[in-house]
């Protein structure tokens, strides 16, 4: 097997480099540092950047089908086995400033058991949690455990959108009870970021079953039953992301039904006021004509006794509508 040293990641511009030194911690690349199983390199790239990109298509150390796909424009979770080694994409929340966590971020990753080359465009947090771990002495030891801990970041990030998501959707069904509709978009923003989050993770989801079941060199039998531990989490938060979003299709009913009585309540209520005002409409229609003969046309209080009568009829009518249970 040929030597892997440090001094061909030079001129990668990796945002975060370091070999793993097996007890839990790591170190910068030296030049003339090896990668061994039990002290693999991880350069972590960004792949818009114009020297990681350069670095990642002149390599040796890639096949091409693995260049492509940390360059590549899939997004979808999917694992390729390439030899003992694996290329895996995987989806992250997106908790950047000015960004909304349902714009998911592509996370690639090349990992064998000596090297780790993981690619990315946006910052993904999750990762900082291992980094952080790595640098406090207490991150992973292997490629098949530094692999379980970036699993377990990202799972924990999604469950926690999840519990996000189902809070707003628990505070949306208070307002509904309480007769509260919903601002404009609200409730179809909330059941898009329901239908992308699982859209993508039911396929991470089967990345991680299909890990834990790979023979993997470089993978214990410890990390994948972690893995599949993994697995089975996300599939709990995969159900939940599908009640959640059978639960806003009957929100929307609901609201649908809530503006349908609202409108049939003001649209009775027009009616009742058109039957109350009806006999004084048909008078003064019938005493506005300009034709003779018109009663108390020449008595000066005959007006203000025609508005009198008026006024009685709407009462009496009125009367009669609530006697009987109209209004």
């Amino acid at each position: 097997m040929e030597t892997i040293y440090g001094s061909v990641f030079k001129g990668s511009n990796a945002i975060y480099a370091c070999q793993l030194n097996g007890q839990g911690g790591s170190s910068a690349i030296s030049e003339n540092a090896t990668a061994i199983a039990k002290q693999p390199f991880w350069q972590h790239l960004d792949y818009e950047n114009q020297g990681s990109h350069d670095w990642i298509m002149n390599t040796a150390l890639l096949p091409s089908p693995v260049k492509e796909g940390l360059l590549g424009e899939s997004i979808r979770p999917k694992v390729l086995r390439t030899g003992e080694g694996a290329l895996i994409t995987l989806r992250s929340v997106n908790r950047n400033d000015n960004a909304r966590p349902d714009h998911l971020v592509s996370f690639r990753i090349y990992i064998n058991e000596r090297i780790i080359i993981s690619s990315r465009h946006r910052k993904i947090h999750s990762i900082d949690q291992v980094i952080d771990d790595l640098r406090n002495g207490a991150g992973a030891r292997s490629t098949g455990h530094w692999l379980v801990e970036i699993a377990e970041a990202m799972t924990d990030e999604v469950s926690d959108f999840i519990e996000e998501l189902h809070d707003s959707l628990i505070n949306f069904e208070d307002d509904i009870l309480e007769q509260k509709v919903p601002g404009r978009g609200e409730l179809v923003l909330l059941r898009k970021q329901l239908i992308v989050l699982r859209r993508y993770m039911a396929p991470q989801r089967d990345v991680f079953i299909r890990l834990a079941s790979e023979r993997l060199p470089w993978m214990g039998d410890e990390e994948r039953q972690v893995m599949q531990e993994i697995a089975d989490r996300l599939s709990r938060g995969l159900d939940d992301l599908d009640g959640c979003i059978a639960r806003t299709a009957v929100l929307a009913d609901e609201i649908t039904s809530m503006m349908a009585d609202a409108m049939n309540r003001r649209t009775y209520m027009m009616s009742l006021l058109a039957m109350i005002f009806l006999p004084s409409t048909f008078l003064t229609g019938l005493f506005g004509v300009n034709l003779g003969g018109i009663p108390g046309n020449e008595y000066r209080l005959g007006f203000g006794v025609f508005c009198l009568i008026l006024s009685i009829l709407i009462v009496i009518f009125a009367w009669w509508l609530r006697r009987s249970k109209w209004l």
